[in-house]
C-alpha cells in the first residue's frame, strides 16, 4: 500500500480545517490565560472558605446539618468576591452613580503603573531577555522625576514635560546599562538587574537621608519634599477621584509598544532576536545592538511607572518604598498578558482590580490580603503550566488535528 492510494475526501479536509481552527482557539494562549484566572479564583475561594470562622464552626456539625456548612461556604466565598467586585468595579451601596463608580477609578489608578511596567518587562521578554530590575528602574526614575518636580521650579506645562522626560530617561539609562553589559561582556541580564536593584535601593536611600539631595529641607525623615503643583499630573475627573493623567500615558505607551512590535522594522528585529538570536545574526541583524535598544526601551517604560507614582499618586513626597512592589508585579502582568501590549493592558487592569478590591474584602469580610496574593501567585503558576490547564479542562493542543493523525496512521500502515 502506498501513500498515493489514500486521498482524504473533500468534506473531511473541510472538517479538519474547522477542527484545527477550533483547537487553536480553545488551546490558544488567550483561553489559557482566562482559564488560569478562573482556576486561581476557584483556589482562592477554597482558601477563603477554609479560613472563615463561620465555615469552621458549621463544619463542626457537618454530619448533623450538612446544608448549613455548604451555606456557610457560599456566604463566605460569595461575600468575599462580591466585596472584591464592590471594591474594584462598582459599589452598589453608594448613594449615587458618581460615588458608585469610584472603585473603578481606583482600579485604573492602581493599574496605571502596572501597565507601564508590564509593557517594559513584556518588551524585554519579546527579545528573549528577562528584565527583573523593575524595582531599581522605578526607583531611579522616581528619584530623577521627583527631584525635578520639587527642587527645580519651572512654568506649569514645561515643568510637567521636563520632569516626565527626565524620569523616563533615568529609567532608560538604568535599563540600558543592563543591555550594554550583556552586549559587551555577555553578562546575564537576570543577575545584573537584580544587583542593580540593590544599587538603586541603597543609593536612593542614601540620597533621601542626605540634606540638599532628595531629603526634604529641614526634615530628619527619609522622605522627599512634596511635588510642586506645576509638576503634578492633572486629575482626570476632579478631586473626588484619584485617577490622574498617568492613565492616559499608559494607554499611549500601550499603543506605542504595539506599533513598535507590529508595525516597525525595529519591532521585527526585536521579534527575530527573541525567536532565535543565532538565526537573526546570520540574517544580518546586529544582535548586540538590539539588546541595548530593547533594554533602553524596557527601562524607559518601567521608568514611566515610577514617574506615574511620584507625579500622580505619591505627590506629597516619596520614600525608598515608592515602587510598592510594582516592579515585581509587572513580571506577573507581562506573563498573564503573554507579552502582548493589549494583553498586558488587560492584565494590568485585572491586577489593579485585585489591589483595589482586596482592601474592601479585608474591611467588610475580614479576608486577609494574603489571599489576594495567593490568587496572583496561582495565576502565574497556571500560566507557566499550560499543559496542566489543558488537562484540567480537557482542552486540545493547538496544531494537532485529526488530519495529522490520519496522515500519521497512514504512514505507519505504508511502512
Amino acid at each position: 500500500m502506498s501513500d498515493s492510494t489514500i486521498t482524504p475526501p473533500a468534506k473531511t479536509q473541510e472538517d479538519d480545517r474547522w477542527n484545527k481552527a477550533l483547537r487553536d482557539i480553545l488551546g490558544g494562549s488567550a483561553v489559557i490565560s482566562v482559564l488560569a484566572v478562573v482556576l486561581s479564583l476557584l483556589a482562592g475561594g477554597i482558601l477563603i472558605a477554609l479560613t472563615d470562622e463561620g465555615v469552621q464552626t458549621a463544619a463542626g456539625y457537618f454530619f448533623s446539618r450538612p446544608l448549613a456548612t455548604f451555606q456557610a461556604i457560599g456566604d463566605s466565598v460569595g461575600g468575599a468576591y462580591y466585596s472584591l467586585f464592590r471594591g474594584s468595579i462598582y459599589n452598589f451601596r453608594a448613594d449615587d452613580f458618581a460615588s458608585g463608580i469610584r472603585p473603578l477609578t481606583e482600579t485604573l489608578t492602581y493599574a496605571t503603573p502596572l501597565i507601564a511596567a508590564g509593557l517594559g518587562v513584556g518588551l524585554a521578554f519579546r527579545v528573549g531577555m528577562f528584565n527583573i530590575g523593575g524595582r531599581g528602574q522605578m526607583l531611579v526614575a522616581s528619584a530623577a522625576a521627583g527631584f525635578i518636580g520639587f527642587a527645580v521650579p519651572m512654568p506649569p506645562v514645561i515643568h510637567l514635560i521636563i520632569a516626565l522626560l527626565v524620569g523616563i530617561a533615568a529609567g532608560a539609562i538604568w535599563g540600558g546599562i543592563v543591555g550594554l553589559l550583556k552586549a559587551r561582556t555577555g553578562a546575564h541580564e537576570v543577575i545584573v538587574t537584580i544587583m542593580l536593584n540593590f544599587v538603586a535601593y541603597f543609593l536612593i536611600q542614601f540620597l533621601l537621608r542626605t540634606p540638599g539631595a532628595l531629603q526634604a529641607p529641614g526634615s530628619i525623615n527619609s522622605k522627599s519634599a512634596p511635588m510642586l503643583e506645576t509638576a503634578v499630573f492633572p486629575e482626570l475627573f476632579g478631586p473626588k477621584y484619584n485617577l490622574h493623567f498617568g492613565f492616559i500615558l499608559s494607554i499611549a505607551a500601550t499603543v506605542f509598544v504595539w506599533w513598535i512590535l507590529t508595525r516597525s522594522s525595529l519591532g521585527f528585529r526585536f521579534r527575530a532576536v527573541g525567536e532565535n538570536p543565532h538565526a537573526a545574526r546570520v540574517a544580518g541583524i546586529n544582535v548586540k545592538r538590539i539588546y541595548v535598544y530593547a533594554m533602553l526601551l524596557s527601562g524607559g517604560l518601567v521608568g514611566l511607572a515610577g514617574v506615574n507614582q511620584v507625579m500622580g499618586t505619591e505627590t506629597k513626597g516619596f520614600s525608598d518604598g515608592i515602587d510598592a512592589g510594582i516592579g515585581f508585579d509587572a513580571i506577573t502582568v507581562a506573563l498573564l498578558g503573554r507579552s502582548k501590549p493589549w494583553g498586558i493592558f488587560a492584565a494590568g487592569i485585572l491586577f489593579g482590580a485585585f489591589k483595589a478590591g482586596g482592601v474592601t474584602m479585608k474591611a467588610s469580610e475580614g479576608v486577609p490580603n494574603e489571599i489576594v496574593l495567593v490568587v496572583q501567585s496561582l495565576i502565574v503558576l497556571f500560566i507557566a503550566a499550560p499543559p496542566l490547564v489543558r488537562a484540567i479542562f480537557r482542552l486540545p493542543t493547538p496544531g494537532v488535528t485529526r488530519a495529522a493523525k490520519v496522515i500519521t496512521a497512514t504512514q505507519e500502515v505504508a511502512k
